[in-house]
């Protein structure tokens, strides 16, 4: 039996409505304090069709939480795909992140600041995720290659998009003294000189 289009696009708009929604209101009022009705009122939908399409707060919780992850993990396979050498993509994963931060701060937040473990027991730490994996792919490729020095990879890891995270943290907070974009380039730099090889490393 073929799906009606029309109840397809009408699910997926509904889907989308409620994260946004559960969204803003862990966001705003963290999840223990939110319930289905909070968000089912918000939204202007039907209590059936949560449970129909999440089953739960903690699957909805679940669920956004993995759609925000497969959404900045799509960004950085792009960064990946488009650049060939271990700078420019650990320049466009910066980039990249910071320009998350300022398009979609409360995703950010909910997925850098949330206490997951807290609701979602059963999931593994954030820096255990996809997206993390692939920055730590990043460089563990710029090892082989020659382009970072030798080191272990969570330090240089670190090294690369620790400072950058921090600044996301801080532009979270609203303690930045200028627009998150402005310290992008020195950022960049700082993170690249970090692990970069140079001569006095080769052997």
């Amino acid at each position: 039996m073929t799906e009606n289009p029309k109840q397809s696009v009408r699910g997926a708009a509904l889907r989308k409505l409620v994260l946004d929604t559960a969204l803003e209101r862990f966001s705003r009022d963290g999840y223990f304090n939110t319930s289905i009705h909070d968000i089912r009122r918000q939204a202007g939908v039907s209590i059936g069709s949560i449970y129909h399409h999440f089953g739960n707060k903690e699957a909805l919780a679940k669920a956004l939480y993995d759609d925000l992850l497969q959404r900045m993990d799509a960004g950085l396979a792009e960064v990946m795909g488009r650049e060939s050498d271990c700078r420019a993509r650990c320049d466009g994963i910066i980039a990249f992140l910071f320009e998350a931060a300022i398009e979609a701060p409360q995703a950010m937040r909910f997925v850098l600041e949330a206490r997951h473990r807290e609701f979602l027991p059963d999931e593994p730490p954030v820096c255990s995720s996809q997206p993390f994996q692939r920055m730590r792919e990043c460089i563990e490729q710029g090892i082989g290659r020659g382009e970072v020095r030798p080191m272990e990879v969570p330090v240089a890891a670190t090294a690369a998009f620790g400072g950058a995270i921090r600044l996301l943290h801080l532009h979270l907070d609203g303690v930045l003294e200028q627009p998150l974009a402005h310290y992008l380039a020195e950022t960049q730099e700082a993170a690249w000189r970090a692990i970069a090889m140079t001569p006095a490393d080769r052997p």
